[in-house]
């Protein structure tokens, strides 16, 4: 257990680091809410000691929400006969402090429900954080230090006081999503065998932490995109998995763990390691190798038979 728990920290931080990288270089803006009507409560509770509301703003030009203290799903079903019965759970990244939820979200499940699978986007509870965006900003920056010498040019950022790795509330968030969709899988045209989740940096992280860990989620198939690398102890259970990082991902660093860890367990697995794309790509970004993650994707999920019915194979 211990070398589990070991693993998902190495997972947890990298999601950390995610953020604290995209931030130092981003002009922030504080926008205005967009409207989610058809999002959904789970009626998972609430954040212990958060006192700043909910709020929106931009990084680096992508909306962001953060200090989420009410989890929800929202659903994108595809168009009246066109749905195949899949469905797939997308959380999106941001380090457990925001989520990205246009990029790594609402423009994802967009892009499958157009490809006949029912998509849910997961807005899980949050770290809490400052109300004011200056100090969030300030607070997350001391967060971080950088090395003032280094072996090489290249400088990293490192953690500069022990975070916090508990990921319980986003598993009763995944776990209450995955029972949500179960219960209204006739509704929704959802066949119950073809459940899957994918997740973007620190969603990644939560998608292999339910793997590792959810007693409720029967996943069927797994996408950790540009998540953590590190190795695993993999589940007698696991389901076949599609994993999508860049060489030029920090989160990368020629480290192949996870991918080994799933093939040593005898488990299905496919690997695209890309060229360039760096961290935080959503379903892609100008002149990127990586801009057709989604269509293997896709791929891999008619060829593997999760976008056919099993009385039709």
């Amino acid at each position: 257990m211990f070398y589990r728990l070991k693993n998902l920290a190495k997972i947890a931080i990298c999601g950390f680091i995610l953020f604290f990288a995209k931030y130092a270089e981003a002009q922030n803006l504080t926008l205005v809410a967009p409207a989610e009507p058809n999002a959904i409560p789970l009626g998972t509770g609430g954040v212990d000691n958060q006192s700043a509301s909910e709020s929106w703003y931009s990084q680096g030009g992508d909306p962001m929400v953060r200090n989420v203290s009410t989890a929800t799903l929202t659903p994108f079903l595809p168009e009246p006969g066109k749905a195949n019965g899949a469905a797939v759970i997308v959380a999106p990244g941001g380090g457990f402090t925001c989520l990205s939820m246009i990029r790594e979200g609402w423009e994802v499940a967009e892009a499958l429900a157009k490809q006949g699978i029912a998509a849910f986007v997961l807005k899980y509870r949050l770290n809490p954080t400052p109300a004011s965006l200056e100090e969030y900003k300030a607070v997350t920056s001391r967060a971080f230090t950088t090395p003032t010498k280094s072996s090489d040019s290249t400088k990293e950022a490192v953690p500069a006081r022990p975070m916090r790795f508990d990921l319980s509330n986003q598993l009763k968030d995944a776990d209450a999503a995955y029972t949500m969709i179960v219960r209204r899988a006739e509704d929704w045209g959802v066949d119950t065998t073809r459940i899957g989740m994918i997740g973007f940096s620190a969603g990644a992280a939560l998608t292999m932490h339910s793997t590792l860990n959810s007693k409720i989620m029967h996943l069927a198939f797994i996408g950790p995109i540009y998540g953590g690398m590190g190795s695993v102890e993999v589940p007698k259970d696991a389901p076949p998995m599609f994993c999508v990082i860049a060489a030029d991902d920090f989160l990368f660093r020629g480290n192949f763990g996870v991918i080994d860890s799933w093939y040593k367990a005898g488990k299905p697995v496919e690997f695209h390691l890309y060229q360039n794309g760096g961290h935080g790509f959503g379903l892609g970004k100008p002149n990127r190798t990586s801009n057709r993650w989604f269509d293997a994707f896709i791929y891999w999920l008619d060829v593997n038979g999760f976008l056919t019915a099993k009385s039709e194979q």
